[in-house]
């Protein structure tokens, strides 16, 4: 919980400060999300977002257009919050279209959550 007021200063100097105002923040997210890498189209590197509202096992995997998988980019637990990954290119990948995928699956909870995102990277 945090507190907020305003402070006013008016033009011959006068102040005034409004009442406070409480305000609750949710640090945690709410649902599963994958966004979009950052930049796109990316070289040499590439940033993946994403967020989970429950401790889970996340896996991100990497995917040529065929249907390929080109690597599992990630496969841990990670706790409830926002996340980031750093993708940098290497020799074994060429210019082209990819896709990556997140499968991420929280302890006691029924589903699991899968998300897929194109990426391109060019030399």
């Amino acid at each position: 919980k945090t507190l907020y007021r305003l402070k006013q200063i008016d033009t011959d100097g006068t102040i005034a400060y409004s009442d406070a105002i409480e305000v609750t923040v949710d640090a945690l997210p709410t649902e599963y999300a994958l966004y979009q890498n950052y930049p796109n189209p990316f070289n040499p590197s590439t940033t993946i977002r994403y967020q989970i509202p429950h401790d889970s096992r996340v896996k991100i995997e990497l995917y040529a257009p065929t249907g390929e998988m080109v690597e599992v980019l990630m496969d841990e637990d990670k706790p409830a919050g926002y996340h980031q990954l750093q993708l940098k290119s290497t020799e074994r990948l060429s210019s082209g279209i990819y896709f990556y995928r997140i499968t991420a699956t929280a302890p006691g909870v029924v589903s699991t959550f899968t998300a897929i995102k194109k990426m391109v990277l060019m030399r």
